[in-house]
């Protein structure tokens, strides 16, 4: 009779399925994105020397963008481990971290945007002075080289507030008179004004561009305007772009979250009946 009891109880309240299944199928893209990630990251260090060589990365100065990926990947690879594993074993303690640490990102992520329209001044300012740090260390590492040139070149830009900003760069710069560089006085390529009909890429064009004239002279060769000025004038072009990344990005993080919780519900309502 006691089996039967508890048979009775246990199919009036079980674990649905789809909320199941639609909670792997969730986590597993994002199991299976933090794994490309970091298998990316890892490919990147090779290349680069690091990994046999793990003095390399204290030599660093400005910001490495593998460590970004790596970080990435590492997250994401938990998260979506901890969400599939979770939903198959029906397991509280995976789910609930699962569904705490989304909500913590997310309440991260809205603090963030909410600080950085207080303190508009400030923001500016850190990322001016991240940008020149990274202007310093342009040379150190090639992944970071990349990044600049392309942020330089999407956003037809040339440093942080001005060209002259690449005088912090040992390679560039132009107030020391015994730097025997030959990209002394000059820009990366990636500041010059590109010409539609060239083809090739030439990599010398920001070569001494800065040993004579001003500003004025300077801008029929290389853009004359800094990279913060030039986000700035971005952000509001494409305001209703970045809000609807925003808000796609918190509703996938809810719908995580939801899913988490809903399993979790239904996990007790069943040990609360069986028992």
């Amino acid at each position: 009779m006691n089996k039967k009891m508890h048979y009775y109880r246990y199919e009036n309240a079980e674990v649905s399925c789809c909320y199941k299944y639609l909670m792997f199928s969730y986590n597993i893209i994002f199991w299976l994105a933090g794994s490309a990630f970091i298998a990316i990251g890892f490919w990147a260090w090779s290349e680069k020397g690091v990994l046999s060589d793990l003095t390399q990365v204290t030599r660093l100065h400005g910001f490495d963008p593998v460590w970004g990926v790596l970080v990435v990947g590492t997250v994401t690879f938990i998260l979506g481990f901890a969400g599939c594993v979770g939903a198959l074993r029906e397991n509280i303690c995976l789910l609930k971290f699962f569904s705490g640490v989304i909500g913590f990102i997310f309440f991260l992520e809205l603090t963030a945007a909410v600080l950085a329209f207080v303190f508009q001044g400030q923001v500016r300012e850190w990322i001016s002075e991240f940008f020149l740090a990274n202007v310093k260390a342009y040379r150190d590492d090639i992944d970071l080289q990349n990044l600049i040139d392309s942020l330089q070149k999407l956003n037809h830009c040339c440093g942080a507030k001005h060209p002259n900003d690449w005088n912090m760069n040992v390679y560039f710069n132009c107030s020391n008179k015994n730097n025997l560089s030959r990209e002394k006085c000059g820009v990366p390529f990636s500041c010059c004004i590109s010409d539609p009909a060239v083809t090739v890429l030439n990599t010398q064009c920001g070569y001494d561009v800065r040993e004579k004239g001003t500003l004025n002279d300077w801008s029929s060769s290389i853009y004359i305007k800094g990279c913060i000025d030039a986000l700035e004038d971005w952000l509001p072009r494409n305001l209703y772009i970045v809000a609807g990344v925003f808000i796609v990005i918190s509703l996938l993080q809810m719908v995580g979250i939801f899913l988490a919780r809903t399993l979790i519900g239904d996990i007790e309502k069943v040990k609360f009946n069986y028992y």
